[in-house]
């Protein structure tokens, strides 16, 4: 039927031709990696947002990010909001599952509120905890389709879980994101890098200058530091000049 009407408007010369056609002059082709922050060009800021297939870094910083987690079965990614890490790992991991590299993708982050108490929350678990995960899922839905994501939901291919859920499993052939690891005690950590299995890969994210917990109880400085002397484990520390987000953030988080 949509053809028929486009068909019929172009014989009445009522059919723009030009409203169908993707206006390639304003999307840009080649990503640059940049020494200081990245912003979008400025013929391009009001275009509408859509679906970029293949993910390529645009700082120096995302660029170690990416080849790090090439080459290293762990690598901890630190640095402030706004620099890619969580999306950058999500990124990879659908990569990774749809090529077959790993089975499944298990995606973890601690069910911490941001300074308030939210109280009781209706529903069954999964309704219980969607508001603290819903960060993951708006990353995936990023990569994926709503239907594919469903599916893969479903057939247990992508699994998303909070960190009191991790203990005691073994994560062999997947893909394992720890997002917000700066609300993890150093004990929740230390759980966590320990559910690596074979034939897979753990990317852990996190500002530790942004911990909800108290300045003592988070553990992803400390563990940093003693694993960034294993030759193995790859720790990437991102900057201000890595942040993709409003240039203002890099101004506030620099005064802030």
């Amino acid at each position: 039927m949509a053809k028929r009407t486009a068909k019929r408007r172009h014989a009445q010369g009522a059919l723009n031709v030009q409203e169908f056609q993707r206006d390639d002059d304003r999307r840009p082709r080649n990503l640059q990696v940049l020494d200081g922050g990245w912003q979008p060009p400025a013929n391009d800021l009001n275009r509408a947002q859509s679906f970029v297939k293949n993910v390529r870094p645009k700082s120096k910083g995302q660029t170690l990010l990416m080849e790090a987690i090439d080459t290293h079965a762990l690598v901890l990614a630190l640095g402030p909001a706004g620099t890619g890490k969580t999306y950058l790992a999500i990124t990879k991991a659908v990569e990774a599952l749809e090529s077959g590299k790993v089975g499944r993708i298990v995606l973890s982050r601690p069910a911490v509120e941001a300074g308030e108490s939210l109280g009781f929350l209706p529903g069954a678990m999964e309704d219980k905890l969607a508001p603290y995960l819903r960060p993951l899922y708006d990353a995936l839905q990023d990569r994926l389709s709503p239907k594919r994501l469903k599916a893969l939901m479903a057939e247990g291919l992508i699994e998303i879980a909070p960190v009191g859920f991790m203990r005691g499993r073994t994560l062999n052939n997947a893909f394992v994101v720890i997002d917000e690891a700066q609300n993890c005690t150093y004990g929740q950590i230390k759980m966590l890098l320990t559910r690596l299995g074979w034939n897979s890969t753990m990317v852990v994210t996190g500002d530790p200058a942004q911990t909800d917990l108290l300045p003592d109880l988070s553990g992803l400085s400390a563990v940093a530091e003693k694993l960034e002397e294993l030759k193995n484990v790859s720790v990437v520390r991102l900057g201000e000049a890595d942040i993709v987000r409003h240039p203002l953030v890099a101004s506030m988080l620099g005064v802030l």
